[in-house]
């Protein structure tokens, strides 16, 4: 359920909003009736300018006093459901949730295990969702993964974190929260999740758990970077090149860390902007699936189409280079198949656990 802090958390999150936005769109206002364009810039003016500036002088003071009223209706706070909070609240973590953690903000998510499986035991599987998302995120649309990896005799434990931190900074703290999870170790990742597990390896130093560290499985992992995020640079490059679009620059230039580093697959502090070039963990069986959203691909795997966000070629570690491409024990591949739906697909289920049944 929301807490206090994580409502307190959203109205500050709203007040800088509704400010920013104001501001953003009085820009563009003045851009538009500044006619002929070489005219000097400046703000709006007359009714138009006090609009903007009623909307900013509200919000703000509106903003002094939702302390005291949140503090007073923390009693009826619980009614509040709990999945649809919490869903939102990953989604702004993936969008700004390096903002959130700069500022402080209570609404930045900060990592915790979670056991997915009631009574469930046996070796821990670490399951690590993606961006935008959290733990509860495995159950959708009828699917239950941890259910039925539980039935393969193992213990799944959500991993929730803050996705739109630096992926490196989260894999350094991962490092440290495996060594608390006793016993032979697997890491199942979806998305981000599966870089966020990479980075940890690599991070993790002389800690015991990599020892103990049996399989690692990536499930749409943008393991040679995603090109919606490129597509995210030319966007923003674009709109700078309009006055009338130019304010919206500033709206693009706001993905979090983690998206941007979505974008060459950066895992380390040292990568920033630029492509890592870790290789797999040795002594670690690693399987990748990937899927298209093509019924009957045709051609090298290198030009098919992606699940909508990450490109075949991606998600299986290929690349024209020798020293970026990544030596998977196994691969699969599903057709007509977007990117969520590695979440939920019966036919994905099943090859996990053909990779993961211990009797193998």
């Amino acid at each position: 359920m929301p807490s206090p802090h994580a409502l307190r958390g959203a109205a500050r999150l709203a007040i800088d909003a509704t400010t920013g936005i104001s501001r953003l769109v009085e820009a563009m206002h003045a851009e538009i009736t500044r006619l002929p364009l070489t005219a000097p810039r400046q703000k709006t003016s007359g009714i138009t300018g006090l609009v903007y500036r009623s909307i900013r002088g509200v919000t703000t003071l509106v903003g002094g006093g939702l302390d005291t009223a949140l503090a007073a209706l923390t009693p009826v706070l619980g009614q509040a459901a709990p999945e649809k909070a919490n869903a939102v609240i990953a989604a702004l973590n993936g969008v700004l949730g390096d903002y959130l953690e700069d500022t402080a903000n209570p609404l930045a998510t900060p990592m915790s295990l979670h056991p997915l499986v009631d009574g469930a035991s046996g070796p821990p599987l670490v399951l690590l969702h993606g961006l935008c998302m959290n733990e509860a995120q495995w159950r959708r649309e009828g699917a239950d993964f941890p259910a039925a990896l539980a039935e393969l005799g193992y213990q799944p434990l959500g991993l929730r974190y803050n996705s739109g931190r630096p992926i490196w900074r989260n894999g350094a703290e991962l490092a440290a929260l495996l060594d608390t999870v006793p016993g032979p170790l697997t890491l199942l990742g979806h998305s981000m999740g599966g870089l966020v597990a990479r980075s940890a390896i690599a991070q993790a130093g002389r800690r015991r758990w990599p020892k103990r560290l049996r399989t690692l499985v990536t499930l749409g992992t943008p393991h040679q970077g995603a090109p919606l995020e490129r597509g995210g640079q030319q966007v923003q490059r674009l709109l700078a090149v309009s006055a009338y679009s130019r304010p919206l620059a500033l709206l693009a230039a706001r993905r979090s860390a983690g998206i941007r580093d979505l974008r060459y697959a950066s895992l380390l502090e040292a990568d920033a902007g630029r492509a890592s070039t870790l290789p797999l963990p040795e002594h670690v069986t690693c399987y990748a699936v990937a899927a298209t959203t093509a019924k009957r691909p045709s051609g090298s795997p290198a030009r098919w189409l992606g699940d909508g966000l990450v490109p075949v070629a991606s998600a299986l570690g290929q690349h024209r280079s020798p020293a970026r491409r990544l030596a998977f024990t196994d691969t699969a591949l599903f057709t007509g198949l977007g990117h969520l739906g590695l979440q939920t697909d019966a036919a994905v289920l099943e090859q996990l656990k053909l990779w993961l049944d211990p009797a193998r």
